[in-house]
């Protein structure tokens, strides 16, 4: 496989693509659209998001010490996508996309109602990294969707939510499920092996 050489430059795609929601009150509420975003430690559990201090959201969230990370699916995708170009400074985001605020349960910052799942964050250090700023933060609690809970077996089935990723400046869906972690090295069931043999 021939290959070239390339610039350095962002290339870890996949990425989550989120509504990152943050404010105090309703007339300071706002939402951004991050990529940069993702799980840094298991426990505690904490996440990070990156953004450009010239953001309108960028202040709000270092002056709160607080943020919610909101996941997106094919029906926000729109919303996700507008979130992203217009600016917090002249529009109400939440107005112009018909979302909802609600009340989250340890962070003023409201959560997105249509979002299936909400992540309640508070921010522990500030990294400047260069055009982007690290936020890190602890997970404080975490809001999701009963539909998508089997209460029974205590599974979370986020593959239903119709999650959306990012790649290199465009919105995919996802993709086929090929296999849970540790299926490389799962042994076969004996009803798995039974149906491999010739002439079943």
């Amino acid at each position: 496989m021939a290959k070239t050489l390339w610039k350095p430059g962002t290339m870890i795609y996949p990425l989550p693509v989120v509504m990152v929601s943050c404010g105090t009150s309703p007339d300071e509420y706002n939402i951004i659209t991050i990529a940069w975003t993702g799980t840094i430690c298991t426990e505690p559990p904490m996440c990070y998001i990156s953004v450009r201090p010239q953001r309108h959201s960028y202040n709000i969230i270092k002056n709160s010490g607080e943020f919610v990370i909101n996941l997106s699916t094919k029906t926000l995708a729109r919303a996700t996508d507008w979130c992203g170009v217009k600016s917090g400074k002249k529009y109400n985001k939440f107005e112009e996309m018909n979302l909802t605020p609600e009340k989250g349960d340890f962070v003023k910052a409201p959560l997105i109602k249509e979002s299936p799942v909400n992540i309640e964050c508070r921010v522990t250090e500030i990294i400047p990294l260069g055009v982007h700023h690290m936020f890190l933060a602890k997970v404080l609690g975490i809001h999701a969707d009963e539909q998508y809970i089997n209460k029974k077996s205590q599974a979370f089935h986020l593959e239903k939510a119709d999650l959306i990723c990012y790649s290199h400046g465009k919105y995919y869906d996802l993709g086929n499920f090929i296999g849970k972690f540790g299926f490389s090295v799962q042994k076969k069931t004996h009803r798995q092996a039974r149906r491999k043999k010739p002439g079943r």
